[in-house]
Formats: structure tokens, C-alpha cells, sequence
């Protein structure tokens, strides 16, 4: 079945409604079925420390960890899940316990009669990636899935006996190499993964599993849970979903990423339980869980679609940006533009443009302008009283424009629909939309027309989706920027509803700007627009870190490195460094890094290039100088501009 022939990923398009479940249990926690969303996380320590592993567990469990997954890469830490359960419990701590597994079935067999859950990644569980391109007939392919099966069926019946949950965790960098060979580095390649070790827990009659599809470009972990989802109801399957983003990172890019992938599933009502992997201590990632949760707790200023779709006219499963005409170097081939809002400022100053990126020298008299500086300043119904920068887009209300701004090159109006008939067909304006209007036929008139979409209602996602699919049917090509505002004076909760409110869009093509609006500083308003169209991959303006969260298999200290590398790589713009604790995360979970720095041994480094490696056992002490030295080799090192 191809995917354009598989049934809708969410039950409507339009409203969100969550996709029910098969309720898994772990130990006694229910998830899925009607049970809220889980949020869990992941000890950082040697599980081998029994006493470390217990505090750790403690420290998350005591700010709302409701799941606590602990590494058992032997059957020594396996064995010692015991230790740690038993004197969790005897404290008076019972939240469920997770094993995860990647290269050793016979400890995945221990631990599964051990604790409620072992987590297995199909990539690694029976097969050893060697990054080799494989050839297959018909009869090989099918003798691999024999072996697999061979290999897989005794965890199976163990955790069926036992009442062990399973979570079938894909991760888009540790695919199989014969997975690769035949279905290429893709969201199909990963359902494929998990669907073939799901044949065999449903061939066995053992339904107590859990789903993920991880990856660290947002873009394909969102396409690969869609398309999981969507497999599973042409198969008439319902197992709950595990949602996550892998190697996010640390400080707001972790957090803007994650809210970004696992923001855009809940948005579509799917996940039963998250995880926000940061590269940070594992109880910090329980309160941004639950505060991303708490987005959608309120649906009381909701606006309700009164129609029904059941095919989009764009498709879901890869991204394909909006066709859409050039307008004043918006729309069609340009990147994403950002919109900075001074229209709240009594008397602007060039001062006031230091938060979005423009830097103004007096003895110079000259403009310095950053990787992330806005394209646009709406300043309302205000005046300047001083030249901007050439490239900068000044916008304006209508009343000001038409007495101070009309003819000067790069200023323009932004205006209400009403206000359209001021305007001849082909002039250049910026014209307000409330995405919950459907009338959008006065558009046809004003081909150069750029619209400012935004709503007061909170179901963002969908009304943006549905006035791309009324564009589409009206074939509307008018460039587009979208706008959220959150009133919140906290600034996680601004980024990370704002980036579960925009991210869909913009994984799938749709925005040809972004304009935030709030009561957060023009700074954290400008790095939240970068943040969101960076973790989108619609525009590239600082260097992108794929930095694993800590767990017990790490070999250095991850919060420290990963620091000390961004503050001497972070002018690489567009330049993709992975920083990954061992080798189970290393060459395969980096995905698309330009550059790896994976821990080997105590000590020890090797150093990648793309997913080769290039220089083996570093001295820790020296790796990062190692690192810098080959950045330069292959020509992506530039020296920083000093102030």
C-alpha cells in the first residue's frame, strides 16, 4: 500500500480529537487508552552504582517522572535493575522501571523478568551496523527476518509470561544496514524497522507494546510517527506511542527543538508518553514535559472547524514547501523571514533594535547586522527618526505609512482586509487575515498582497492548516506569515507553546514568515522565530548541535563538553556537530552531522567525519582542540568576528 492510499494519521485534520489507543500496562500504570500522557525520563548514571542510580531516580521521580528508564548494556547492569527496584521500593518508591537495550538480547532477557518494561531499537536488537550497502534477493531478505525472528522470539515470550511491557523503539540513525539497502535512510525505512519486530509480538499474541519513532531532524520524526500511525490503521493496530526527540540538545535549542517534534504529534492528538531529551541533568527534563503538556489542557478558547477532510492536499510524509509567487523577496524560493514587533515602544531607538540582531555603531555610524537578524520591524503607528539598515523591511500601520512611509523603498503598510480597495492590483501591501475567517476569495485581486495570518483562538495548527487547504482549492499563491502571541511572562512557556503551536506548519511547508508577538523581550522573541524555523530546517542561521542526553553508557561529561564545544564552534553557521556520550550513540544516532565527537573508552575519543571516522582513542583533554584542527582540514572553519 503506497502512502497515498493509507488512511488519514489523525482522526480529523481540522479538530484535534486524540488517536485512542491500546492501553499497555507498565507494572501497574496504564498508558494509552484514556490514561493522561505519560512524561518519563532517563538516568545518567553507572547502573553498576546501585546508590547513584536509586538518588538519581528519586531526584526525577520527586518532580513528576512517572517512568524511569536506566541503561542495562550487560547482563551485569541487567541483573543489578534488581538491586535498584528493590531498594527504590523499600524507600517507598514504586514508579515503573525501564530497561534499555541495544546491542544485547541476553540482558534485554534478564531485565525482562526484572522490571515493567524493557526497550528494544529493532536497528541494533539482531543486527550489527557496519554502514555497508547490501544487496538482497527475495530469499536473503526473507533468511535476515528468519534469524531476526529466531533472535527476538525468546524476549518475547519472556515478557508475554511475566506481563513486561516492550517499547519498540526505532531511531532514525541506528537503521540496519539492510534496512538502508532497501528502504534508504527514510520515514518508511523506520516504520519498516518497528513493523517487522510488531509482526512478531503479534505472531506471538503479545500486545503489551509501546512505539517510537526518534530521530533528531524534526522533519522525519514527525513524518515517521505520522506514517507509523497510519500503518497501523490500514492494519487495523492501535498501540500507543512513545514520542520523542532524539539528541535535541541542551539550554533553549533543546527545548525549542523538542516542543517543535513532539508539539506538532500532540497538536494531531498523538502520544501517550513523552520524553524531552536534553543534554542537562534528567530531573530537568520533567517540568519542561509538563509544562509542553500543559498547553493542551485548556480548550476553552478553541475556535471549531464545521467541516471535514479525509486527504490533504499536500503530503504529510515528506516536506514540501507551499508553492507560492515572489513577493518584495518573500514567498517561492527565499527563506522564511522574521518579523520584529516594536509597535509597543513609546520613542524608538537604534538601541531598540540590538534584541533582533542590529548592532549600531555611533563613531562609525554604521550598521552591524548578525546571522540572526530580523528582515522586517513592525513599528506601528511610530515614526523613526533615523536611517535603517538597507536590507531591513519597515512596516507599518496604514495611516502612518500613507503620511510618512509611502514611496521610500522598503517601507510598506500592513492594513485590514477592509482597507484593500486603497490599493491597486498589483501593489505590494501587507494585509491581516484572522486564520478563523474562510473568506479569502478578495485575495484573487491582490496577486502581490502578502498575508499576515493569526488568530486569538488557541487551535493554531488547524486553523492555519485549514486556510492552506482553502489556498490550495482557491489556488491562492499569496506569500504567507504566520503569527502566534502568548501572553505569558515565562519564558519556557512562550517558547515552548509557540513552537508546539507553529512547528506542523512548518515542517510542512507552510509559512513564508514568522511574526511573534507577547510580553517577552525582543530578544527572546527574535531567538524563539531563529530557534523555530532552525529545528524546522526552513532556515539555517547558527550551527546545530545533536548532543545525546546523558544515560548510564555515557563516557564523559556531556554537559561540560557539549559547553566547552559551543564556545568555540558557535559561528559555524549551518555546520552540524554530533556530541554523543558512547558508541551506541554515536556514528549512527548523529544521522546527519557534519562533525562526531563520540566517547569510545574512558578517556577516550574518536572523532568523525559525516559517518566516518577519521581519528581514533583522542585524549579527551586534547579532543576538542582534535575537533577544531579537523573542521579546518575540510574547509568549514571560519574565524569568529571579534566586536
Amino acid at each position: 500500500m503506497s502512502n497515498h492510499q493509507l488512511p488519514p494519521y489523525c482522526e480529523d485534520f481540522l479538530n484535534r480529537k486524540r488517536f485512542f489507543t491500546h492501553t499497555a500496562s507498565i507494572g501497574k500504570l496504564a498508558l494509552g487508552g484514556d490514561a493522561p500522557v505519560r512524561v518519563q525520563s532517563m538516568t545518567t548514571t553507572d547502573t553498576m552504582d546501585t546508590k547513584a542510580s536509586v538518588e538519581e531516580s528519586k531526584r526525577m521521580i520527586d518532580v513528576g517522572c512517572e517512568i524511569v528508564r536506566l541503561t542495562a548494556p550487560s547482563k551485569k547492569e541487567a541483573e543489578n535493575l534488581r538491586e535498584i527496584k528493590k531498594e527504590l521500593k523499600a524507600q517507598g518508591y514504586d514508579a515503573p522501571l525501564v530497561a534499555d537495550i541495544h546491542f544485547t538480547p541476553n540482558a534485554a532477557e534478564i531485565a525482562a523478568k526484572v522490571v515493567e518494561k524493557v526497550r528494544v531499537n529493532p536497528g541494533n536488537y539482531a543486527d550489527k551496523k557496519k554502514f555497508e550497502e547490501l544487496s538482497y534477493t527475495e530469499e536473503s531478505y526473507q533468511a535476515e527476518l528468519d534469524r531476526i525472528e529466531e533472535k527476538f522470539t525468546p524476549l518475547v515470550e519472556i515478557c508475554k509470561e511475566h506481563g513486561t511491557a516492550m517499547r519498540i523503539g526505532t531511531n532514525h540513525g541506528s537503521l540496519s544496514d539492510r534496512i538502508l539497502s532497501k528502504y534508504g535512510d527514510t520515514p518508511e525505512g523506520m516504520v519498516e524497522s518497528a513493523m517487522e519486530f510488531l509482526r512478531i509480538c503479534r505472531k506471538n499474541d503479545y500486545h503489551n507494546l509501546v512505539l517510537s519513532m526518534k530521530a533528531s531532524n524534526t522533519l522525519v520524526m514527525v513524518q515517521a510517527y505520522r506514517l507509523l500511525v497510519a500503518t497501523m490503521k490500514a492494519g487495523g493496530m492501535n498501540y500507543p506511542l512513545h514520542l520523542g526527540v532524539t539528541e535535541a540538545g541542551d539550554g533553549e535549542d533543546g527545548r525549542i527543538k523538542s516542543a517543535v517534534g513532539i508539539g506538532a504529534l500532540l497538536e494531531d492528538g498523538l502520544g501517550d508518553t513523552i520524553r524531552v531529551s536534553l543534554t542537562e541533568a534528567p530531573e530537568a527534563e520533567i517540568p519542561v514535559a509538563q509544562l509542553l503538556l500543559k498547553k493542551f489542557e485548556d480548550e476553552s478558547n478553541v475556535f471549531p472547524i464545521d467541516r471535514s477532510i479525509e486527504k490533504l492536499s499536500y503530503d504529510p510524509y515528506s516536506h514540501t514547501r507551499r508553492e507560492t509567487q515572489e513577493v518584495s523577496k518573500l514567498g517561492d524560493h527565499h527563506v522564511p523571514v522574521v518579523v520584529a514587533d516594536l509597535s509597543h515602544v513609546d520613542q524608538i531607538k537604534p538601541a531598540h533594535f540590538f534584541g533582533f540582531g542590529y548592532n549600531y555603531s555611533v563613531p562609525l555610524d554604521k550598521w552591524n547586522i548578525t546571522d540572526s537578524a530580523a528582515d522586517i520591524v513592525y513599528v506601528g503607528s511610530n515614526t523613526l527618526s533615523f536611517e535603517t539598515p538597507g536590507t531591513l523591511i519597515v512596516l507599518s500601520d496604514f495611516e502612518t505609512w500613507n503620511e510618512h512611509g509611502r514611496g521610500k523603498d522598503g517601507h510598506f503598510p500592513l492594513i485590514d482586509a477592509s482597507q484593500c480597495n486603497q490599493f491597486k492590483a498589483n501593489d505590494v501591501f501587507y494585509v491581516k487575515h484572522q486564520a478563523e475567517n474562510s473568506e479569502v476569495d478578495y485575495l484573487l485581486d491582490y496577486p502581490n498582497a502578502i498575508v499576515v495570518l493569526e488568530t486569538q483562538y488557541t487551535n493554531r495548527t488547524q486553523l492555519f492548516r485549514n486556510i492552506r487547504l482553502i489556498f490550495a482549492d482557491n489556488e491562492i499563491k499569496n506569500p504567507v506569515i504566520i503569527c502566534s502571541e502568548h501572553v505569558s511572562n515565562d519564558a519556557d512557556t512562550f517558547q515552548l507553546w509557540t513552537s508546539s503551536d507553529l512547528g506542523s506548519s512548518f515542517i510542512d511547508g507552510f509559512g513564508d514568515g514568522i511574526w511573534l508577538r507577547g510580553h517577552a523581550s525582543t530578544q527572546l522573541v527574535n531567538s524563539t522565530s531563529f530557534g523555530i524555523l532552525q529545528a524546522t530546517r526552513t532556515r539555517i542561521s547558527k550551527t546545530e548541535y545533536i548532543s545525546c542526553p546523558s544515560c548510564g553508557r555515557t563516557l564523559f561529561d556531556l554537559q561540560e563538553t557539549t559547553a566547552k564545544i559551543r564556545a568555540r564552534t558557535s559561528h559555524l553557521k549551518g555546520v552540524k556537530i554530533g556530541i554523543m556520550g558512547c558508541i551506541v550513540n554515536g556514528p549512527g544516532e548523529m544521522a546527519d552531522a557534519d562533525y562526531g565527537y563520540v566517547g569510545t573508552r574512558p578517556g577516550k575519543i574518536h572523532l568523525y567525519r559525516e559517518k566516518e571516522v577519521v581519528r581514533k582513542n583522542v585524549d579527551e583533554s586534547e579532543a576538542v582542540d582534535a575537533l577544531i584542527d579537523l573542521i579546518r582540514e575540510h574547509g568549514d572553519w571560519v574565524d569568529p568576528v571579534m566586536d
